[in-house]
C-alpha cells in the first residue's frame, strides 16, 4: 500500500522542481525525501522521477500518481473533520496558516488575542510566505489556510480544488512630514498634486511601486525617486526628514510617529486580501473561527480616526488645518 508520506513527499517534488526545495518545505533532510520517493517507486513498481538538469520532473506514471492523490488527502481531511466534529465543532488543535508579512501585521496579529480567548484549545502558527508559496503550500497541505494579496489588480489564480473568501480591501495613502508644502494642500490628493516631489519608493517589482507608476499615469514627466526601500519603517524614518513622500498601504503602516501624517488620494490603489482553503476542509472549525476573526479584523484594519492625536490618523479637512497651524511645533 502507498504511504501517505511518500505521497505527499511527491506533490511537493513535483510542485517544486527539486528535492531540496521539497525537503524545506516539509521539514525534511534532502535525502529523507529521496528515501521517500524510492520508496514509493518500490511500492508502485516503476519510477516516478526523472532527472533534468538540475532538478527532476514527473515520469507518466509520476504525474499518474499525482493526479490521482488529490482525492486521497481530501478523504484524509474528511476523517480528521469528523473526529473534529464529535467534539461538537469546538475549534482545537493547530491551524497552520500561510501569509504575506503584513497581512500578519496587520490581520493575524490582532486576531491571535480574540482566537486565544474565545478558542483556549485552538492556537495557530503561522509562516510568513509570498502568496504564491502560501498557495502551493495549502495544495500541498503543509497549511491549511492562506492569505494572499492579488497584484497589480488581478487576484491570484485557484485551483478547483480551493476556496477563497475576500476579508479585507487595503488603500494606500501618501506619508509626509507636517512640515512638507503637501501638508496644507487640499484634500483628497492626486497625481498632479503630487508631480514635482521627491519620494522615497518600494523598489521595482513590489505591488506598492506598481501602485505608485499608476498613480503618475498619464502625466508627462517621470517622478523624482529618491530613494528605494523595501521596508515601512525605514521608508517613514526617511519622510520624517521631509526631504521625500511616500505611498504606503494602510495594512502595513506602522503607527505614525510625531510629525508624521497620513493624507488620503482621490482615487486611492487598493489590494483585496482573501483567505484560501482547501475545499475539503469546508467544514473545519477552526478554518471557520479563523474567517470569522479575520472578517471581523479586515474591517477594522487599516480604519482610520481623523481625531488628532491617533497614530494612523489620515488628515484632511479641519483636522489638516490644525496640522498646518501646529507644524513647526509638534
Amino acid at each position: 500500500m502507498i504511504e501517505v508520506g511518500a505521497l505527499r513527499a511527491l506533490r511537493s517534488v513535483a510542485a517544486l522542481g527539486t528535492l531540496a526545495r521539497a525537503a524545506d518545505e516539509l521539514g525534511f533532510t534532502a535525502s529523507a525525501v529521496s528515501q521517500q520517493i524510492k520508496r514509493l517507486e518500490r511500492q508502485i513498481g516503476m519510477p516516478v522521477l526523472a532527472p533534468a538538469g538540475r532538478g527532476v520532473v514527473l515520469t507518466p506514471a509520476g504525474q499518474a500518481v499525482v493526479d490521482s492523490s488529490l482525492e486521497v488527502f481530501q478523504a484524509l481531511e474528511r476523517c480528521a473533520e469528523a473526529a473534529q466534529s464529535v467534539a461538537e465543532g469546538a475549534p482545537r488543535g493547530v491551524l497552520r496558516v500561510a501569509a504575506f508579512s503584513t497581512g500578519i501585521r496587520g490581520l493575524l496579529a490582532p486576531v491571535q488575542p480574540r482566537l486565544l480567548s474565545r478558542h483556549p484549545d485552538l492556537r495557530l502558527h503561522i509562516t510568513e510566505q509570498d502568496p504564491d508559496q502560501a498557495l502551493h503550500s495549502v495544495e500541498a497541505g503543509t497549511a491549511d489556510l492562506a492569505l494572499l494579496h492579488d497584484a497589480d489588480g488581478l487576484p491570484v489564480p485557484l485551483s478547483p480544488a480551493l476556496s477563497r473568501r475576500l476579508v479585507h480591501t487595503d488603500l494606500g495613502d501618501v506619508v509626509m512630514a507636517e512640515t512638507h508644502p503637501l501638508a496644507r494642500a487640499e484634500p483628497p490628493l492626486d497625481g498632479a498634486d503630487l508631480a514635482g516631489y521627491t519620494w522615497v519608493t518600494s523598489p521595482p517589482g513590489t505591488v506598492c511601486h506598481q501602485w505608485f507608476r499608476r498613480l503618475f499615469a498619464g502625466l508627462t514627466g517621470e517622478p523624482d525617486v529618491r530613494h528605494l526601500v523595501d521596508d515601512f519603517s525605514t521608508q517613514l524614518s526617511l519622510v520624517a526628514s521631509g526631504e521625500v513622500v511616500a505611498l504606503i498601504p494602510r495594512l502595513a503602516r506602522p503607527p505614525l510617529s510625531e510629525g508624521l501624517l497620513a493624507r488620503p488620494l482621490r482615487r486611492p490603489p487598493t489590494r483585496e486580501v482573501h483567505a484560501a482553503w482547501r475545499r475539503s476542509a469546508e467544514a473545519s472549525p477552526a478554518i471557520r473561527a479563523v474567517l470569522a476573526e479575520l472578517r471581523s479584523a479586515g474591517e477594522h484594519a487599516g480604519h482610520v480616526d481623523e481625531g488628532a492625536g491617533d497614530p494612523h490618523r489620515v488628515v484632511g479637512g479641519e483636522e489638516r488645518q490644525r496640522a498646518g497651524d501646529l507644524g513647526e511645533t509638534r
